[in-house]
């Protein structure tokens, strides 16, 4: 991680029943990253805190941010055909001198989008900073300016969201979080794995030292001038408090405990 001294760290579940996290695609074909981009966490952030798309971001882009994957989802393809009720040829994204779109040559009377999003996912999302900007950011999410989005403005979020600061590092702080899976999907695993009270978790922090690299820091979000650099992040998996009490007289687990279907509620 970055070798500013520690702040506080600020907690949000991401959960709901569609969330979306777009970096690279556009036009008529919107796919989502399997976790939380740090432009989308970011974007969050900054509606909370009611800044306009023009604001400045060097801030918020300099938080450190981690994201646990508490339940991977699955994915869910939306697909459109789009057409103009008067039969008329759809215009092209070519626009004239004066601003006015193009009509498409040849005629084009039918687009095809196709939007991708997450269903069911849960993810805990860390960001920390210096101490007035993460604690101004908890209070901007209890009073959110504008309306807050998981990714795409159709995917709103479950409560509760901001579960609040912790002290520590970013890594620890996710490590010490409750599970926050589903309760039934807690039970199950619970059942199969002698109600062990921790599990390991996939999460991707960021780290200069990193080997991964992710084009998703957002420079501007400006309708016209939107701009995005890199960051470096790494892969591992932490041990997280499932708040279930084990069961002595279980027989240890198949695979030592290893379960890949789990988290998916198999």
């Amino acid at each position: 991680m970055t070798s500013r001294e520690p702040g506080p760290v600020l907690l949000l579940r991401l959960a709901g029943p569609l969330q979306s996290w777009g970096d690279r695609s556009a036009y008529n074909r919107r796919e989502t990253r399997p976790e939380p981009t740090k432009s989308g966490v970011i974007g969050l952030l900054a509606a909370a805190a009611g800044r306009p798309r023009e604001a400045n971001l060097d801030d918020l882009a300099g938080l450190d941010l981690g994201i646990r994957i508490d339940r991977p989802g699955s994915l869910l393809r939306d697909y459109h055909t789009v057409s103009d009720y008067r039969g008329r040829p759809l215009p092209s994204a070519a626009v004239t001198a004066k601003g006015r779109q193009k009509p498409t040559s040849p005629a084009k009377h039918t687009h095809i989008t196709q939007r991708y999003y997450l269903q069911d996912a849960v993810f805990l999302a860390a960001v920390t900073g210096p101490e007035p900007l993460v604690t101004a950011l908890d209070h901007a999410l209890r009073h959110p300016a504008f309306p807050l989005a998981l990714g795409r403005r159709s995917c709103t979020p479950a409560q509760p969201m901001n579960l609040g600061l912790r002290t520590g590092t970013l890594e620890e702080a996710l490590r010490e979080a409750p599970w926050q899976a589903p309760r039934r999907i807690i039970k199950r695993w619970g059942r199969e794995h002698g109600n062990a009270d921790r599990i390991d978790l996939p999460a991707t922090l960021d780290d200069p030292t990193g080997e991964d690299v992710r084009d998703d820091v957002p420079v501007s979000f400006a309708p016209k001038n939107r701009a995005y650099t890199t960051r470096h992040v790494r892969h591992t998996y932490l041990s997280a408090p499932t708040g279930l009490i084990p069961d002595p007289t279980a027989p240890p687990p198949a695979n030592g405990g290893h379960d890949p279907f789990a988290l998916l509620g198999w």
